[in-house]
């Protein structure tokens, strides 16, 4: 953890707002890494927090570190609160049930209980790929605390295609943008062991096999870092004690498709719930399920967004236009 630590203080210090960074400690004593980035000049001015807070929730595998080129932007004009999911990064690490249901209600459970802690009566909630998921099972159950939902490429909305028909037989076919390398790689062990299981069992090579196929991390941030920072970070991120991983493994059937569908409970959102679902416009996550939640969503506020030279890690790679995005939803709330 320690390794996880200076990794991640390095990412860190390129924030030039007000950062403070700590633990969050629940009533269960799991405590839960939280950043909160605050505009320098309106501190120092000593003006009231009347802004709806911006809360980012990452991704399978990730941490807070990987929001370095969005935190700055974002906490201009209103406070933006980042954490490590339960059992990811430098969180509490638990154990998680086997038990699809149960794995997803102790991952929302905990964002509740973080949020009371904090005292935060309202947030627009942000969550990318599994931190997408949560964030929608999240304001199902807690619609009056979220001011509008932003979903960014989000896992574990549809449900898994039938296998493919021979030629011939007619039939359906959902398309998807082939999966990254590197992902294929992970789910080849998927079904016999924890997703990172092959990260951890590699060793002190698990360093380098994570630049090998996670090349593209160091490109989405070479300007920041001339050196292996952002992989040496992912690495310690999951080099850990597997726990949030066991979660998301009770969750999935396998690495691309949810157990429980969202598709099949968005419905629950309330009409009034404004949602924006942004994805990654060359992302191996199918966008069409947008398109779904707007037809299942029919008389709510929905809006579907594809930001083009974008993959699935959009924030990282079209920083800008992610974080013009997210800034012109959070003025709209107010």
């Amino acid at each position: 953890m320690s390794l996880l630590k200076t990794a991640e203080s390095k990412i860190l210090a390129c924030i030039q707002n007000d950062l403070w960074a700590r633990f969050v400690t629940l009533p269960n004593h799991d405590r839960i890494w939280t950043l909160t980035v605050k505009n320098k000049t309106a501190h120092k001015q000593a003006e009231p927090e009347s802004k709806t807070p911006l809360v980012m929730v990452h991704g399978f595998g990730g941490g807070v570190g990987l929001w370095v080129r969005n935190l700055d932007a974002l906490s201009r004009s209103r406070t933006v609160h980042a954490f490590d999911l339960l059992g990811f990064g430098r969180s509490s690490r638990p154990l998680f049930p086997s038990d699809a249901e149960k794995a997803e209600e102790q991952f929302v459970a905990s964002i509740e209980e973080w949020r009371q802690t904090l005292g935060l009566e309202n947030m627009v909630l942000l969550g990318h790929s599994l931190g997408g998921y949560l964030a929608t099972s999240y304001t199902i159950q807690y619609p009056s605390r979220v001011s509008h939902l932003i979903l960014v490429d989000p896992w574990g909305f549809p449900e898994r295609p039938k296998a493919q028909p021979q030629e011939g037989q007619g039939s359906d076919v959902v398309k998807r943008t082939a999966p990254p390398r590197w992902l294929k790689a992970v789910v080849a062990v998927t079904s016999h062991f924890n997703p990172l299981a092959v990260i951890r069992a590699a060793g002190p090579w698990g360093p380098g096999l994570v630049s090998r196929f996670r090349m593209d991390f160091k490109r989405k941030f070479e300007d920041l870092f001339d050196d292996d920072t952002m992989t040496q970070y992912i690495y310690h991120c999951n080099a850990q004690t597997p726990s949030g991983e066991v979660g998301f493994r009770a969750m999935a059937e396998s690495l691309g498709w949810a157990k429980r569908p969202m598709l099949q409970r968005v419905h629950q959102l309330p009409p009034s719930m404004p949602v924006t679902m942004v994805y990654g416009a060359q992302s191996w996550v199918d966008s069409s399920s947008g398109d779904s939640v707007v037809q299942i969503r029919t008389q709510a506020n929905t809006r579907v967004l594809l930001i083009n030279a974008a993959s699935h890690h959009v924030y990282a790679d079209q920083p800008e236009r992610f974080n013009r995005v997210v800034e012109n939803i959070c003025q709209s709330v107010d």
